[in-house]
């Protein structure tokens, strides 16, 4: 097929250095072939030389693209929704393109650059082999009828990665609305999701929406930390309004989400068939769904890996993180007695130093553990993203709350001293949130700095360059550089945690609320600026809300609610109401504490998660197409 004049670079498609020319051969044809051959009917170009030429370059770096018209049916196929004539959001079809607002002449400007790489993504995605049986000059890496060559490639380390370019001109504007000027204002979610997609847009809309809704908290709890809030009637009142605040705020937010996702076009989206993931393996087998040829693993042996293997390492790693803490109170202890006998300003200090270094071994096992949840979830062999995904976070979070969370536990009901408890959460909280800002800001920006300057370096050698502005291949080539985005997981989880610390123990140290609000504000400006600077772009990815996310945050405000009248059950002002009888406070405690779960519950269910006008469109929208489909049943001429 003839390269177009017109050709826009929309990805970026990398193999390694020494692939064999005609594994390349073979794959550009699948790329370029018309649809009804089996190929993707897409435009590719191999990447010219970089500037240093003569140094050691990967010479396998190919820009992909599309036609317009190929743009169109690619749209209709992935079922993107675009805004309507008549204001509604309705999925694209090419037969109806002129009835949608925007859509001019050819619809030049009508998609967005993130949808064209969306849909090259999904079209390079479902290129699948015919009747190969291996990929050419690579006989041990076996193809079969309808796998997908993209994952196979990936899987056997052929290719290196596949990314979508950056749009300068869109990312410097993006960049000055979003985080280069210090602003007392909303982000701009609609920018964020045109360029990044609903995926990040979601991510940085719940980071907003959960920083706004901690002001009241943080509001009321500075009055606490300053004036006498020992007494033990406002910690109840604190505790009681905590609950309400945590079950409140995310009813609202799920509404707040669904209005997002209307606007956006994702919210009545049907889930697309899912593909199995690229590290899928088993025996080839008949799908009696797709009716393909494809990997079969029996679920029993899934399972068994779960429970004979995945589960006792975990219970494994649960203890040794008890175990540490143990060690945790022993230093604790030490450093008690050590002040106790010559209290100076040295041993006040120390007071503080097995909490910080505790507080470290906390972020350093829950980076180890990360890692061998991942290898082990890869090794269960799950089908579907999906479920893969759901695995991974149950186990990270499991480990991770009782590894943040169990020695504030047992300080609090076992140990019962409300100072140390105090003492444990504010150095946990700070001391995490530092480390957090280092590893996440400072260090990405850091190496890459050092990273563009060696590029702008070997530019500058060859050409003067009056500003900055590299040619397109130095510019690819920076970007294949840049580090991978690994998506939304570990910042929703840094979330998770934060919430966890807010919602479980603030009634202990109000000023919790407080110092989540002004890390979440550095955290903005600090995931905006990795996103615009040290990433490359990662894929757009449709999504209608925080998916799996929402149970966790739901579950962690269920805990909330036991660990808080546990706390009220324990305090002097309740306990003088029972002096004879332990056991009646017990039963007290508990069914006050079903009582809040009780209204707790009727809230949520009380609150409905679509607003009202949303709802109404949604169902006129279903009642429109039905109507259309029963004048397209009915026999002409009637």
């Amino acid at each position: 097929m003839m390269q177009t004049p017109s050709f826009t670079p929309l990805a970026v498609v990398e193999l390694v250095s020494d692939t064999k020319e005609e594994a390349i051969a073979w794959l550009l044809s699948r790329i370029r072939d018309p649809q009804q051959n089996g190929g993707a009917e897409l435009l590719v170009e191999q990447l010219g030389p970089g500037v240093g030429s003569q140094e050691k370059e990967n010479p396998n770096l190919f820009l992909v693209g599309a036609s317009r018209q190929r743009l169109l049916s690619g749209a209709e196929d992935v079922g993107l929704f675009k805004e309507f004539s008549d204001g509604s959001m309705r999925a694209f079809t090419c037969a109806n393109k002129n009835n949608f607002k925007d859509f001019q002449g050819d619809g030049d400007d009508f998609f967005s650059m993130a949808e064209c790489q969306y849909i090259i993504k999904h079209e390079l995605d479902t290129l699948r082999a015919k009747d190969e049986t291996h990929v050419p000059g690579y006989t041990q890496v076996k193809l079969y009828p309808g796998k997908s060559i993209i994952r196979r490639l990936q899987s056997k380390g052929i290719m290196i990665q596949m990314f979508p370019i950056h749009e300068k001109e869109e990312l410097k504007r993006l960049s000055f609305s979003w985080y280069k000027k210090v602003k007392l204002s909303f982000q701009p979610l609609d920018a964020i999701r045109h360029y990044y997609g609903e995926g990040q847009a979601f991510y940085f809309g719940f980071l907003e929406y959960f920083t706004i809704a901690l002001l009241p908290m943080a509001l009321i709890g500075v009055p606490y930390y300053l004036f006498d809030w020992e007494d033990y009637d406002k910690y109840v009142v604190f505790a009681v309004f905590n609950l309400i605040w945590c079950t409140v705020i995310l009813e609202l937010w799920k509404r707040c989400s669904a209005s997002l996702a209307y606007r956006w076009g994702t919210l009545s989206r049907k889930k697309a068939f899912e593909e199995p993931r690229p590290g899928f393996h088993g025996i080839l087998g008949f799908n009696p769904v797709t009716g393909r040829e494809e990997p079969l693993y029996p679920n029993a042996k899934r399972q068994l890996r779960i429970y004979l293997v995945s589960l006792p390492f975990v219970l494994l790693c649960l203890y040794l993180s008890l175990y540490v803490m143990m060690i945790y109170f022993l230093m604790e202890g030490w450093a008690l007695s050590v002040h106790d006998e010559e209290p100076t300003f040295w041993t006040g200090i120390l007071l503080f130093i097995p909490s910080v270094i505790y507080a470290v071994v906390i972020e350093i096992m829950n980076l180890i553990y990360r890692y061998a949840a991942e290898f082990l979830t890869e090794w269960e062999n799950h089908r579907l993203e999906s479920s893969y995904q759901n695995h991974l976070v149950l186990k990270v979070l499991v480990f991770n709350f009782f590894n943040c969370f169990a020695s504030l536990f047992y300080i609090a009901f076992v140990m019962q001293d409300m100072v140390l408890l105090r003492q444990s959460l504010a150095t946990l909280l700070i001391t995490s949130q530092v480390l957090n800002q280092f590893m996440e800001a400072f260090l990405p920006y850091w190496l890459q700095r050092r990273r563009n300057k060696k590029m702008i370096r070997k530019v500058q050698k060859r050409t003067t360059l009056e500003d900055k502005e590299l040619p397109l291949a130095e510019q690819v080539r920076l970007e294949a550089d840049m580090s991978t985005y690994l998506g939304t997981f570990d910042d929703y989880l840094e979330q998770f945690l934060l919430f966890g610390y807010v919602s479980l123990f603030s009634c202990v140290y109000p000023l919790a609320a407080v110092l989540v609000v002004l890390n979440n504000i550095t955290e903005v400006y600090s995931d905006a600026f990795k996103m615009c600077r040290v990433f490359k772009r990662p894929f757009s990815d449709p999504a209608a809300n925080i998916g799996v996310w929402q149970l966790a945050f739901e579950a962690m405000s269920v805990i909330a609610v036991v660990t808080n009248f546990a706390l009220i059950g324990m305090s002097p002002q309740v306990r003088a109401y029972f002096p004879d009888s332990e056991t009646q406070l017990i039963l007290w405690t508990v069914a006050a504490e079903h009582g809040l779960l009780a209204i707790k519950f009727i809230l949520a269910f009380l609150i409905p998660d679509v607003p009202k006008h949303i709802q109404i469109k949604l169902a006129r929208l279903e009642f429109e197409s039905l109507e259309a489909l029963k004048k397209k049943r009915q026999p002409y001429g009637g």
